[in-house]
């Protein structure tokens, strides 16, 4: 199949593409598997197997020169401690050090303080016949529930919160500036806090990262450095906030459009983690992933040569009807298999079980006050960004 054969086109920063970029996937899929497209110069898989296989071939489809196609293109300098940039042997101790801290324990630990969390938010909303999904939950929880695990005080979190999304923000159809593009450590913003932590230790994720010792690449044993440590609250920080809060108004938006699932759920609530997993496929917060290609690659009787940089539609496959029956139909009762919302193999999502449990905490919690709602259509507003697909205000009128 040539790429030259369809006239489909697909550009990831193009806002009316965003809109609803399904379509355009599922063209993709039918017509150009490997696409090329030249005025930013990538290629893109969209179907099932070849992301599956791509995300398993860390050693082809490199992590090391970032997973934003604005990285990759930049050459950027990888900042320190940023181990979802790295490849082994440096990502495989990175990674283990903070599987060490961020523990399935730890995370079922919290729950009652997060659902505490969502009760806190939702509770003074009861009444009035309207809220926002955005404002008034998904900037609120899953801000307090990170913010919680890493130490950082409640004053100081919508602040943050608000640096980081306005960092994310995309201008019409231009490739963003890569950010920290020179090496500068992320996370700048919680220098005070771990320098206070480091005098002042504390039972939470910042304390674990300043004091765990590993045996790093070079086979020294040691702790992690302070732009080491940065990096990685910076990365918690941002992860725990965009993807959790992307995902819990995509249920708003999703289960509006579908108010015969959302009454099944409102009556069997054991219905909900199955219908989590359902929308986590169907609307992925992370839709798009890139990859640098370390050798010439042979797909669809095409040469991928060296060098170039390859865009993984995770969201598209999540849609493949080769993989997934009647992909672009929402079905709560589907019998799941391994969607790829959270990558697949060395470089899977690390944070799969604190999202999973926020998602699911906050739809039990959102339907056990408002069993039914519908869209505010005229008032709400679609993010724009180069790494997470969602809503800036998606508000409800409720009964």
């Amino acid at each position: 199949m040539s790429i030259a054969a369809s006239d489909v086109y697909y550009d990831p920063y193009d806002f009316e593409i965003d809109t609803d970029p399904y379509p355009i996937w599922r063209r993709l899929r039918e017509e150009a598997p490997l696409y090329y497209n030249e005025k930013y110069d990538f290629y893109a898989l969209s179907r099932y197997d070849d992301v599956d296989d791509a995300f398993s071939d860390w050693k082809t489809y490199s992590s090391a020169k970032g997973t934003l196609l604005e990285m990759i293109k930049a050459d950027a300098s990888i900042p320190p401690g940023l181990f979802i940039f790295e490849d082994p042997p440096a990502h495989d101790q990175h990674r283990s050090l903070l599987s060490r801290v961020f523990t399935p324990r730890r995370i079922l630990e919290i729950e009652p303080k997060v659902r505490e969390f969502c009760a806190r938010s939702l509770d003074p909303l009861v009444g009035t016949g309207r809220f926002d999904f955005i404002a008034n939950l998904a900037a609120e929880m899953p801000m307090r529930t990170i913010g919680m695990l890493l130490g950082i005080p409640e004053a100081d979190q919508v602040a943050i919160r608000e640096g980081i999304d306005e960092g994310l923000r995309l201008e019409d159809g231009v490739m963003p500036e890569a950010r920290n593009a020179d090496g500068e450590a992320v996370g700048m913003e919680f220098a005070e806090y771990i320098d206070w932590r480091r005098e002042h230790p504390s039972d939470d994720l910042m304390t674990d990262l300043l004091n765990a010792e590993f045996t790093d690449e070079h086979g020294e044993l040691r702790t992690l450095r302070r732009e080491e440590v940065l990096g990685y609250v910076g990365l918690l920080a941002a992860a725990g906030n965009e993807t959790t809060g992307r995902l819990i108004v995509w249920t708003g938006k999703v289960l509006a459009d579908h108010p015969d699932q959302r009454q099944e759920l409102v009556e069997n609530p054991e219905l909900i983690p199955n219908a989590i997993e359902e929308l986590l496929r169907f609307e992925p917060p992370s839709p798009v992933n890139s990859r640098y290609v370390t050798r010439d690659v042979e797909l669809y009787g095409l040469t991928v040569p060296q060098g170039s940089a390859m865009v993984l539609l995770n969201a598209s496959a999540n849609r493949d009807d080769r993989k997934f029956p009647d992909g672009d139909r929402f079905d709560i009762h589907r019998e799941m298999g391994r969607h790829l919302t959270f990558g697949y193999g060395l470089h899977f999502c690390l944070g799969t079980h604190l999202a999973r449990m926020e998602g699911r905490l906050a739809l039990e919690e959102v339907l056990k006050r408002f069993p039914t709602w519908e869209v505010d259509w005229d008032h709400a507003v679609q993010a724009r960004t180069t790494t997470v697909r969602g809503w800036e205000s998606l508000p409800v009128f409720t009964h």
